[in-house]
């Protein structure tokens, strides 16, 4: 299970990291 754990919070992190660039882009693009 602690493998499955550790995916699911580096999948969580890899999305908030996206989110964070698409932010900062789309404030770049304004």
């Amino acid at each position: 299970m602690s493998c499955v754990r550790g995916f699911t919070s580096t999948g969580v992190i890899l999305v908030l990291f996206i989110l964070l660039v698409i932010v900062s882009c789309s404030l770049c693009f304004f």
